[in-house]
This record gives C-alpha cells, sequence and structure tokens, in this order.
C-alpha cells in the first residue's frame, strides 16, 4: 500500500454523462469537457452528424408532411367507419 495522498475531489465532482443505461439508469462516466456526455456516448470530438446533414434522413417516416398525412388518412378512415356504421 502507498502512502501517497490522492487527489480525486475534482474528478468526483465533475459533470456526469447524462446518458440513458441498458438497465435504465443514467451513465456514470464523466462528461467531456465543455459537453454533457461522455466520450462513448457522443462527447468526443467529431462525433454525430455534421449540420444540415441531409444523409441523416433515412425515411421520412417522422416528417411534418408524413405525420400531417397519417393524420388525414386516420380522419378519412374514421368517417368512413362512421358510414358504415350509420348504414347497418
Amino acid at each position: 500500500m502507498s502512502d501517497h495522498l490522492r487527489n480525486t475531489g475534482p474528478m468526483l465532482a465533475s459533470p456526469r454523462c447524462g446518458a440513458k443505461t441498458r438497465a435504465g439508469g443514467s451513465c456514470r462516466s464523466p462528461a467531456v469537457g465543455g459537453k454533457r456526455r461522455c466520450r462513448m456516448h457522443g462527447g468526443a470530438r467529431e462525433s454525430g452528424a455534421p449540420k444540415e446533414n441531409r444523409n441523416a434522413l433515412k425515411h421520412g417516416l417522422f416528417t411534418k408532411a408524413a405525420i400531417a398525412e397519417r393524420k388525414q388518412i386516420e380522419a378519412l378512415l374514421a368517417d368512413a367507419r362512421e358510414l358504415l356504421r350509420e348504414m347497418k
């Protein structure tokens, strides 16, 4: 055993990563300086998609236009079901 005193105070006081783990808790690793995530959850330099990245759009399922179209179809189907109920 060493008699060397370790100064762990600053490391323990550093902000923690806010990512959620598979177990449901939050990540306990220290966040990268100036960021809110640790190096493994997106705090590393150049991580993530660049701004205005068109390649990040994979299918467009959740664009405003697609959501509006689905809501319109749902309304038409509800009207059709109501009409069928009235015809019985």
